[in-house]
């Protein structure tokens, strides 16, 4: 998406704010779509309740910040953005904000509400010097289906507010088994957050997937291949943009290793092996008072809060394997807990298209208003917010990329992978959309574009072609030409054959 699209969205809000510059609500509204555009992007973690939310949410800050245990502020909905100093603030829906104590505890940051309850707080808002959180929102939420009606019903009107757009713009919805609780709630994520234009833009995680298997060595395979099911369910695929197998409480601890977690570690990793692998049989076990090891009974206790028992079982096989160092154990750890594998699909698919998400949210939530609070002149209003809508190629390919995974019949089975592909379904820098290398030379690039262009044009100007099917080849014939744009503005390509400028029609 453009400068000129960003700036395009920015003009329809300053052109409603003078429409209802006499409306005090509607002004409010405005400026809190004002205020998304120039945000980072807002990631929201979801799921039922002890899914692992806070625990992927700290992994991912790097810093223990979000609390785990079940107290209030569990069951609020908690903000975490930048800031250069950290700041706690708590929103009520009675009365004026109120700035909290930042304190930490063994490590942890401590959140207080003392004597307010959640019922209480509108919201909690943490501003962190996390470089983690320049680029990212992150948005921890309240269990669904939990047996408290209140703490669901904070995360519903959340996400599935009754009359406007979510304020997330995309979501991380963390799931242990898929359940019609789990698919009912991002069938309404998707209707409500997408609107018209029936967008995708959730990501399953397989949470606390070291679980699966027992807690064994090879638990995280055992994850991977019930992800793999779950990624070509028809349910789940038609959902979430991918489903990936993350193991939270080891991502979370590998995160935030200390020395001393580090020297225990390896202590149990240098005991005689009988005796090593009697203690790792089972929790009990690993609890139990014994002369032959040298951590203490509350070190190692401790050690399973941080890690688990399969971080335990696998910190000392990779200490075994050569991890020498407290800094080269957490990057082993990382590497296998599927955090990476998420941090970069929110890279290339939430970050990259951050703009169009937002302006989605924005236009969608500005032609509500509008319709809500009829006004002489908001025709020419709503005539911009459809040109908007129509005129941004990155809305026509999410729409594209949901309407291929919940639609039949609008290409060839056999193109389906492709055009997913072409339109960023498997991420949107150019050599992936292209399906090419990354030793791929220009030549190549010449060539897989001609021979794209060739075959897609081909297929939408069909006799046989129907309107749907030609709709969906244009918008995989734009995304083409853009890429072709974008390569031959960075030189690998001497022109672009063809090319529709951004923003033209499609």
């Amino acid at each position: 998406m453009s400068r000129s699209d960003i700036a395009d969205v920015a003009g329809l809000v300053d052109r409603a704010r003078e429409l209802y510059a006499d409306d005090p609500e509607a002004m409010d509204i405005l400026d809190a779509y004002d205020q998304r555009m120039r945000e980072p992007l807002r990631l929201a973690l979801a799921g039922i309740v002890k899914a692992g939310k806070s625990t992927l949410l700290n992994a991912l800050i790097g810093e223990q910040i979000a609390p785990t245990d079940a107290g209030e502020c569990t069951r609020t909905i908690t903000w975490y953005r930048y800031g250069r100093t950290p700041k706690i603030t708590v929103h009520l829906h009675e009365g004026e904000p109120v700035r909290m104590p930042v304190r930490r505890v063994d490590g942890r940051l401590s959140l207080d509400l003392g004597k307010r309850k959640a019922d209480e707080v509108a919201w909690i808002d943490i501003e962190w010097p996390s470089e983690h959180l320049r680029q990212t929102v992150l948005i921890d939420t309240p269990g669904i289906a939990s047996l408290s009606t209140q703490t669901s019903q904070r995360s519903t009107d959340f996400f599935l507010p009754q009359d406007a757009p979510s304020v997330a713009d995309a979501i991380v919805y963390l799931l242990r088994h898929v359940h019609a609780e789990d698919l009912g709630f991002l069938e309404a994520f998707r209707d409500t957050a997408a609107g018209p234009s029936q967008t995708v833009n959730a990501l399953a995680v397989l949470s606390r997937a070291d679980e699966i298997g027992s807690a064994r060595i090879d638990s995280l395979l055992s994850a991977s291949r019930i992800a793999d099911r779950y990624r070509r369910d028809g349910e789940l695929q038609s959902l979430a943009l991918d489903v990936i197998p993350v193991a939270g409480l080891l991502a979370e601890g590998a995160r935030t290793l200390r020395e001393s977690e580090f020297a225990a570690l390896r202590q149990i990793a240098d005991l005689d092996r009988d005796v090593r692998e009697r203690l790792l049989i089972s929790v009990d076990r690993f609890c139990r008072r014994s002369d032959e090891v040298g951590v203490s009974v509350p070190d190692r206790r401790r050690l399973l809060q941080r890690f688990g028992l399969f971080g335990v079982r696998l910190s000392a096989a990779l200490i075994r394997a050569g991890a020498t160092t407290s800094t080269d154990l957490a990057e082993r750890l990382v590497q296998q807990s599927g955090l990476l594998e998420v941090q970069r699909f929110i890279t290339a698919q939430f970050r990259a298209r951050a703009a169009a998400l937002k302006s989605r949210g924005v236009l969608t939530g500005l032609d509500a208003l509008i319709r809500a609070r009829r006004r002489d002149g908001d025709a020419e209003l709503l005539a911009g917010i459809e040109r908007q809508i129509a005129a941004t190629h990155e809305l026509r390919e999410l729409s594209l990329l949901a309407g291929l995974r919940t639609s039949t019949g609008v290409l060839p089975a056999s193109d389906i992978p492709e055009a997913e592909r072409i339109v960023g379904g498997s991420g949107t820098d150019a050599l992936t959309r292209l399906g090419l290398p990354e030793t791929a030379d220009g030549p190549d690039m010449a060539a897989r574009v001609e021979e794209l262009l060739a075959r897609w044009r081909t297929l939408g100007e069909s006799p046989l072609a129907t309107r749907a099917t030609a709709e969906a080849c244009r918008t995989v014939v734009r995304s083409i030409e853009g890429v072709a744009s974008e390569l031959a503005a960075r030189g690998k390509l001497r022109s672009a054959p063809d090319v529709v400028l951004a923003g033209g029609p499609a």
